[in-house]
């Protein structure tokens, strides 16, 4: 099974024709563009927010920011 030719293409277009109306398809492909087109956009936001979520600092609240920046003293007794 190959790739369909001329003729089984210009087949496919008569019933699509008869389906949907002259007047029909226009319509649809436009809607079609306008799907894909936004389907882009938010594929292009998606990664936008992803890397911005990785590049930003983690902000941590309450003690547990000061307990990783705390460095904790060792004292020495002596005998």
């Amino acid at each position: 099974m190959g790739m369909p030719g001329g003729t089984e293409l210009l087949i496919v277009l008569a019933i699509v024709v008869l389906l949907f109306g002259a007047k029909k398809i226009p319509e649809l492909a436009k809607g079609f563009g306008k799907g894909i087109k936004n389907f882009k956009e938010e594929m292009k936001e998606e990664d936008k927010v992803e890397t911005a979520s990785t590049e930003a600092p983690k902000k941590v609240e309450g003690n547990e920011e000061v307990a990783s920046t705390e460095t904790t003293k060792t004292t020495t007794t002596q005998a």
